[in-house]
């Protein structure tokens, strides 16, 4: 499952550009190099706090789907909820600073823009997580749920992703999510 896909076909990316203010092409280069670091936010934010009902308790109570209906709607985007929704994958700002410059560095998009856009990337995710989450929990009972559709927009296989997506990503578990996230930018890039 390709979530930059998933991005434009929802209309986020349009979206998040008319509101930023820059082109659907900046946006979609900002968003494909911001990505893979805040699924890997996810990612450890599941493997540390509860597995995936720890995230869907996560999700629902920063906004549940709300949170992308907030980017899709009209209105401007509630960039507190997305600080929020990072706060929570990322740990603290400084992590979510050097997303942003490790992203800036890869793409040449201003790393100013992408400071701006990564809350929004991370309600997109977040609500498209949470509103996913019913049918994923229809699902579990045949190997999916929200562990696999996690596994599967990180590019694992479905129902057996925890051991394919840890790889993937190299978690050390030295407890510092920093290195792990710009490591997984860093092979996204590639």
């Amino acid at each position: 499952m390709n979530f930059a896909h998933i991005l434009q076909q929802s209309g986020a990316i349009d979206n998040i550009a008319g509101q930023l203010g820059i082109d659907k092409t900046i946006a979609h280069a900002g968003a494909s190099a911001l990505l893979p670091a805040i699924l890997g936010g996810f990612k450890k934010t599941t493997e540390q706090g509860g597995g995936v009902d720890g995230l869907g308790g996560i999700l629902s109570q920063l906004g549940g789907s709300g949170l992308l209906e907030s980017v899709l709607g009209p209105q401007e985007t509630p960039i507190e909820q997305g600080n929020n929704v990072l706060g929570q994958i990322f740990g603290s700002k400084d992590v979510s600073r050097s997303v942003a410059g490790h992203a800036s560095q890869q793409t040449g998009v201003d790393s100013s823009i992408l400071k701006k856009m990564l809350p929004m990337l991370a309600m997109v995710v977040g609500g498209y997580m949470a509103n996913q989450q019913g049918g994923a929990q229809a699902q579990q009972q045949s190997g999916g749920g929200l562990g696999g559709l996690l596994g599967g927009l990180l590019g694992g296989s479905g129902g057996s992703s925890a051991s394919g997506i840890a790889s993937m990503l190299d978690l050390d578990g030295d407890g510092n999510p920093l290195d792990d996230i710009i490591g997984i930018a860093s092979k996204f890039a590639r």
